[in-house]
């Protein structure tokens, strides 16, 4: 959401820690190997997943009927008086974003193999609690929208909480927010003072366990503005412990920063440990790699889709990524799209997909956050040896479509795990690559499989 000072850090683009990648020369190259295994080392390298860009769209500001942009302008004009942005009409903004429209985009979305993150703010701007009750909304209508989530969005989209209400903090102790209400008593600047990781990790849960309420699935969270900026050395843990614990998931992941420049956007591993055990534990860093050019948080902006994507795909920031190979993950705000119902913001948006999809078709791969920051997870830690003989792989976070470049004319012949295997099939071209597939090329093997967490055996005919 966008608001002056804290939502600084979601608009500047930020350094990010660059990922080390592991493969022959990480864990396993480390090991002492005798001569004649040593030599016979073929070279590999790890690629996109089906040799292509993973693209994801990261909508903010998401939750069940309430249009967080009515709701939220004035809390925020009273928490910052004298500021501009929030001596808006909001009172003639609809206060809904109707379950018509989650169903429109929804659907629009499915059709369109688009996938991404969607919050849901477990008690928006203040206005209810979805797991209980929306006043202004009857029990049936919030029920009725929660399905929706859960059937239509579910399967194509993550679903993060972005704190408890995104305006004000609330007190654990009591449920309520605070009496104060400025700066330091706002999600988005929270917390004003440090705070440990046990404490950060508490007010993550609190807002975890209310999706959990409503039987939605969850892997990570989504900082609502500046929030946890003064303690980004404790936020990737307290993401870990807050997701393990009420969710049980083996890899946690969460959406802060806007990355770009020379840094890239590929999703950074944090809080790791045990890197070299059969069982490590970390938290992924996904960041997005571009601003918000549609509606805007309050939804009365004019959209600018051609810096996202031009009509003929060669300019913008999304082109830029793509052709540099980096994640292409854009981001908006959910009232920017349905934009206090004229949905302008929701047809730029088409146009961009249209043109990604039309254009950069053959050489993208739309993904969730989840599975992004699991790809790279995937690919950095899993130990891999390929000989004359066989490539073997040690695995301790599985992922799908993982792709691997082997040098030299052989070509695979099974792919093995425990006892599971298959024979791979051959195809003409790189757009043709899918699991249990591969491609040559002229002086390599590019071959894709669904990676299983544990070892795996690729056997060269």
């Amino acid at each position: 959401m966008s608001h002056p000072s804290p939502v600084i850090d979601r608009r500047k683009f930020l350094a990010a820690t660059a990922a080390t990648t592991l493969g022959a020369a990480g864990r396993a190259g480390a090991q002492e190997r005798p001569e004649a295994i040593r030599t016979a080392q073929r070279t590999h390298q790890v690629l996109h997943p089906q040799m292509r860009v993973p693209v994801s769209f990261i909508i903010d500001d998401s939750t069940c009927l309430v249009n967080m942009g009515h709701f939220c302008t004035p809390q925020f004009a009273t928490a910052h008086p004298g500021r501009a942005e929030y001596d808006k009409p909001w009172r003639s903004w609809p206060r809904e974003i109707p379950d018509s429209f989650v169903r429109e985009f929804g659907e629009w979305c499915a059709e369109n193999g688009v996938r991404g993150k969607y919050s849901v703010v477990p008690c928006p701007a203040l206005v209810g609690w979805v797991d209980r009750e929306l006043p202004g909304w009857s029990r049936r209508e919030l029920q009725d929208s929660l399905k929706l989530v859960r059937e239509l969005m579910v399967p194509h989209w993550d679903i993060h909480p972005e704190m408890i209400t995104h305006t004000r903090v609330i007190d654990l102790k009591t449920g309520r927010p605070f009496d104060e209400i400025n700066k330091g008593t706002m999600e988005n600047s929270y917390p004003q003072e440090d705070k440990s990781v046990d404490e950060l990790a508490a007010y993550l849960a609190y807002a975890l366990r209310i999706l959990k309420n409503c039987d939605l699935p969850c892997e990570g969270i989504t900082t609502p503005g500046g929030f946890g900026n003064r303690v980004k050395d404790k936020l990737p843990m307290a993401v870990d412990q807050a997701v393990r614990d009420v969710y049980g998931v083996e890899l946690p992941h969460y959406f802060k920063y806007i990355f770009g420049g020379e840094k890239g956007t590929e999703p950074v591993l944090e809080a790791v440990r045990g890197r070299d055990t059969d069982a490590p534990q970390m938290t992924v860093n996904v960041p997005a790699g571009t601003g918000d050019w549609y509606g805007g948080w309050q939804g009365d902006l004019d959209p600018q889709p051609d810096r996202y994507l031009t009509e003929d795909g060669q300019s913008g920031a999304l082109a830029e990524l793509i052709s540099k190979g980096q994640p292409a993950t854009f981001l908006c705000h959910w009232p920017g799209m349905y934009c206090n119902g004229d949905r302008h913001g929701f047809h730029a948006f088409q146009r961009n997909v249209r043109t990604v999809n039309e254009v950069h078709g053959d050489k993208v791969i739309w993904m969730k956050l989840s599975e992004i920051g699991r790809y790279w997870a995937a690919k950095e830690l899993t130990t891999i040896q390929t000989t004359d003989d066989a490539m073997t792989l040690e695995a301790p976070i599985g992922t799908e479509r993982f792709t691997v470049q082997v040098e030299g004319s052989k070509i695979p012949s099974h792919f093995s795990a425990g006892e599971d295997s298959h024979a791979f099939a051959e195809v003409g071209s790189a757009k043709q690559l899918k699991p249990g597939h591969f491609v040559r090329q002229q002086d390599s093997v590019v071959l894709c499989f669904d990676l299983p967490k544990g070892s795996s055996q690729v056997t060269w005919a």
